[in-house]
């Protein structure tokens, strides 16, 4: 298993609740404010301290979103409060950062193109935290680096419980997609959502066309739900979810986007999306999410559970 070396945090000035201070990350200034504003009313979690977490996890975040348009879920005035999903550039994005035209047909907002930011250093990284997006959203295409879009270079299968089914649920459906995986040469990686669920990731050892990829995942939801009916649902409707895991087989539409690995969750403390060893499923029952202030540790612990994406 690869391990990560600590990863070094920048030191923050706390600046006044209206003032403001910048850093100099990878050659590139980085206007910050409101560095003592509360995101996460529950945990106390502030702008500083979301801003240090992306920091903190930018070597093992960065390969994950390298060359992914981001769409970013914003909670500006905290967790508590409505948020919003950004695709298009916002006004005053610093010259600095990557930015991909992208077809859109069929936008709500009747847009031909999308121009979506690529995060590909500490900088962006604590660009889009200023900017208080929580949360980093990626599908699994990339482009390269003449933006060509490029076909998927991983599977994702969202583990969705129904109440009162829970994560315990959840690893004993992760046990059995691992197994088929592992049939098609295919090897998984378990994701503690940082929400309710969790993901399964399974790197391609060479790209697949979306379609084909998504007619995959359909298949296999479908075969384990015939053959464990009181577990496993592929429907979408909320209706049959009861008690049941959910196998969310969209997200391997080239329209869908993922949380990436690592990113933080809006919800009412700061937990995060978290690749975890499969030892650590061998206790379902004692499973939970994982808050933002235990990352570093686990880094220094297992290092990277989440090897990048072939290229």
């Amino acid at each position: 298993m690869a391990r990560t070396e600590a990863v070094p945090v920048p030191q923050l000035c706390m600046p006044s609740t209206r003032g403001r201070d910048h850093l100099e990350l990878d050659g590139h200034r980085v206007k910050l404010s409101n560095l003592d504003k509360v995101l996460y009313p529950d945990d106390g979690t502030t702008k500083y301290q979301v801003i240090q977490h992306y920091l903190t996890v930018a070597e093992v975040i960065l390969p994950q979103l390298a060359g992914r348009p981001a769409t970013r879920k914003r909670w500006p005035d905290g967790v508590e409060h409505k948020p919003f999903f950004e695709k298009n550039l916002p006004r005053g994005t610093p010259d600095w950062v990557r930015r991909v035209d992208i077809s859109s047909p069929g936008s709500t907002k009747d847009r031909t193109h999308v121009t979506y930011p690529i995060i590909e250093n500490r900088a962006g990284l604590a660009w889009v935290a200023n900017l208080a997006a929580l949360e980093l959203h990626t599908p699994q295409w990339s482009v390269g680096p003449r933006d060509g879009i490029r076909d998927a270079d991983r599977l994702v299968i969202d583990l969705d419980p129904g109440a009162p089914a829970g994560l315990a649920e959840c690893v004993e459906v992760a046990q059995l997609i691992r197994e088929r995986l592992a049939d098609d040469d295919l090897a998984a990686i378990p994701v503690t959502s940082g929400s309710k669920g969790m993901q399964m990731y399974a790197p391609l050892p060479r790209r697949r066309a979306p379609m084909r990829l998504r007619d995959y995942a359909y298949e296999l939801a479908t075969s384990l739900e015939e053959k464990h009916p009181d577990l496993v649902v592929s429907n979408m409707k909320k209706a049959q979810r009861g008690g049941k895991i959910l196998l969310d087989w969209s997200q391997n539409n080239p329209a869908k986007t993922t949380i990436t690995p690592y990113s933080l969750r809006g919800r009412t403390r700061s937990w995060v999306a978290t690749p975890r060893s499969w030892d650590e499923l061998d206790d379902p029952g004692s499973l939970r999410q994982v808050h933002r202030t235990e990352i570093p540790g686990r880094l220094e612990e297992y290092g990277d559970l989440m090897p990048p994406p072939p290229r």
